[in-house]
């Protein structure tokens, strides 16, 4: 695993040395030594932390685990690599967006702009097996990844989490700084997009509570390829 740098290597140091995360780096290990084909590459493993660094997060967007299919995971949470497919679930959030913000629907799923803007598309998960949904859940990445929730907990400055489905909802325990802003809805799979994710408008309201805070708004569109 390409190891994480800088800022979120100082914040999520004290993690390195607990016993899960010795587990955790020999099983993904092995898993990357293994026949098994793992996703996303090992030097992605890490970059929603590398995109955004702690100091820049604005927003953050909990995904569950990587797409598990070959060449669409690289590390943030619903982004699939240019030449790749737009996922279901990010054609329901470019439908959002749309209707939100009137943003025009891109060609690519590629959404490494929103996170050089400050958006971390954090994964609570962030390897899987292919062909294999949530076959690395409890080996140890839900610790990690509630730890780096926990240090943006903590940060003494506003930021929007936008937490969609059950699985990212149950984190809602963990923030409790009153200086964020929740924001809660249906995930957006097409098994549950119709219940309440189409008209919740996260990024308008996003952009709203940044700006009454001074903070520079994101610019949500993804230009085409």
């Amino acid at each position: 695993m390409a190891p994480i740098k800088d800022q979120w290597y100082e914040a999520l140091k004290p993690e390195f040395d607990k016993p899960y995360y010795k587990s955790l780096y020999d099983r993904v290990s092995a898993e990357y030594n293994s026949d098994f084909t793992i996703y996303p590459p090992a030097d992605d493993i890490f970059n929603a932390f590398d995109f955004t660094p702690l100091d820049k997060v604005k927003c953050v967007i909990l995904g569950q685990d990587p797409y598990h299919e070959p060449n669409q995971a690289h590390g943030l949470c619903f982004s699939v690599k240019p030449e790749v497919a737009v996922p279901p679930s990010l054609v329901n959030i470019y439908k959002e967006l749309h209707d939100d913000l009137g943003c025009y629907i891109p060609n690519n799923g590629y959404l490494e702009k929103w996170a050089r803007q400050g958006v971390l598309m954090l994964n609570t998960v962030l390897t899987v097996r292919a062909h294999q949904a949530n076959s690395h859940k409890d080996i140890g990445w839900e610790k990690f990844t509630d730890a780096a929730i926990r240090v943006l907990n903590e940060v003494d400055r506003p930021i929007v989490f936008i937490l969609w489905g059950a699985p990212a909802q149950k984190k809602e325990s963990m923030l409790n700084n009153p200086k964020h802003l929740i924001l809660k809805a249906p995930h957006p799979s097409p098994l549950s997009s119709y219940r309440g994710f189409f008209g919740s408008r996260p990024f308008s309201q996003t952009n709203r509570f940044l700006e009454e805070n001074g903070i520079e708004p994101i610019d949500w569109q993804i230009e085409n390829i």
